[in-house]
């Protein structure tokens, strides 16, 4: 496998400049990270935390990102500015602008803390465990040459990704999509599990729409660092409205933990691609 598909090279940044709290970083997002000719959602979003992590972590980890999408960027290089607003010893926060050709592509705030420990939790509500084994049943075939998404999910260079879309068939009651994925040739990290919490097909397939659905805002809480293996990823909505919709996942590991939960706000995809990005 070569090194410039695995997603730690993906999360490859160079230090540049610091003044005071602020300071800049250079990546390099390739098309191996697109989903048609644009820059995946999520792995923006793990390069903002990486970023608020090296910028002002001290020891901590990313435990909430918040983004907003202003534009999609095509692959290339990215800069990616930082501006630390508290350092603490249990709470950080970090603003984070991801930049290409002087255009700000997303402008996150990212929480930075102590992340969950192995100790059992207090209360566990986790949906995930029931609903899907700990690893991809063996009728649930990987995105690859002749899977119906192969021509638009180019992560499967760096990921494998098994997703069953049986549920999101126009005319099912309650949509849901169950996705197994793990990055190829090294083990899931934190940075890893917030890319999984923007993996799935948009929710609007379940109403017969399809095409680019972007995400508008996405929210995401880290709880702790995934044991190696497959990650579960399960999908949902709870509105697919005539111009938004909304969708949340949760994401747990192969210990059955909760890894991440995510939620968006995107655009309903319409049948003429323009009229969309003029909604946009």
């Amino acid at each position: 496998m070569s090194t410039e598909t695995r997603f730690s090279h993906a999360m490859t940044l160079q230090p540049g400049p610091v003044d005071g709290d602020a300071a800049r970083f250079a990546g390099h997002l390739n098309e191996h990270w697109t989903i048609g000719p644009k820059i995946h959602g999520g792995v923006m979003l793990a390069l903002c935390a990486k970023a608020a992590r090296s910028a002002g972590g001290d020891g901590l980890e990313p435990m909430v990102v918040s983004a907003n999408y202003l534009r999609a960027p095509d692959p290339g290089a990215v800069e990616l500015q930082t501006q630390i607003r508290k350092r603490g010893r249990q709470v950080s926060l970090v603003d984070v602008e991801l930049v290409q050709d002087g255009r700000v592509a997303v402008r996150a705030a990212v929480t930075l803390g102590v992340p969950e420990r192995d100790s059992a939790a207090l209360l566990d509500a986790n949906p995930v465990v029931a609903a899907m084994s700990t690893e991809p049943p063996a009728d649930i075939a990987a995105i690859g040459p002749g899977h119906p998404l192969a021509g638009v999910n180019h992560l499967v260079a760096g990921c494998d990704i098994r997703i069953d879309l049986s549920e999101l068939a126009p005319g099912t009651a309650e949509p849901r999509t169950r996705i197994w994925v793990r990055p190829r040739d090294e083990a899931p990290d934190v940075l890893f599990a917030l890319l999984c919490g923007d993996i799935s097909a948009p929710m609007p397939f379940a109403v017969g729409r399809r095409g680019w659905a972007p995400t508008v805002q996405l929210t995401a809480y880290l709880r702790r660092r995934p044991a190696d293996g497959w990650l579960r990823v399960l999908s949902t909505t709870t509105e697919i409205g005539a111009t938004w919709f909304d969708q949340d996942y949760v994401v747990i590991d192969s210990a059955g933990s909760v890894v991440a939960q995510t939620r968006q706000l995107a655009l309903v995809p319409t049948r003429d691609p323009a009229e969309l990005r003029d909604k946009r």
